[in-house]
């Protein structure tokens, strides 16, 4: 029998997007999911008739509450195992302040640079979809999220760590 060596890297992938980076420093409250579509692990997100919804068209960065945090879910149907998101109505954990990895749709993070969100899809930029994080300002098309940083560079797979310094909304 032989050996099989194996060889750690110099960098670990960050984790799946949603999940939190760091602890104890963090708040995470439940709030209901609304609107009329699943929001995703990872998400940014802003109230809406008591409720969260994803950010998106028109959202302004006073709107932002947190993030869609990603929590272990039984599922109902045999079907339905590791979507990945939240259903409408089910109770979803927004993480409010912390360090939680997040997809980087566009633009290279780095440790203390400046947060985006797409609120206006961009034909020039196929791969940055409207609600995502970003790390370059595109004019009116994203808006900056005054309250967070980026942690470090995202990894291979453009996941990055996002800091929320301070809770935006309760």
């Amino acid at each position: 029998m032989g050996l099989n060596p194996q060889v750690i890297g110099k960098e670990m992938p960050h984790g799946f997007a949603g999940c939190y980076a760091r602890q104890p420093d963090m708040i995470v409250n439940t709030r209901p999911a609304g609107g009329d579509a699943a929001i995703p692990f990872g998400a940014a997100l802003k109230y809406e008739d008591g409720a969260v919804i994803p950010m998106g068209a028109g959202a302004t960065a006073a709107e932002f509450v947190g993030v869609a945090g990603c929590e272990i879910k039984s599922a109902l149907t045999y079907l339905d195992q590791s979507q990945g998101q939240y259903a409408v109505g089910e109770p979803v954990s927004v993480f409010q302040r912390g360090a939680i990895n997040v997809k980087c749709s566009r633009g290279t993070p780095a440790l203390g640079g400046a947060v985006y969100v797409r609120i206006t899809a961009n034909g020039s930029y196929p791969t940055a979809p409207v609600g995502g994080f970003e790390a370059e300002a595109d004019s009116a098309n994203t808006v900056q999220l005054t309250n967070c940083q980026w942690a470090g560079p995202a990894d291979a797979n453009g996941i990055a760590e996002l800091r929320i310094l301070t809770m935006n909304n309760a």
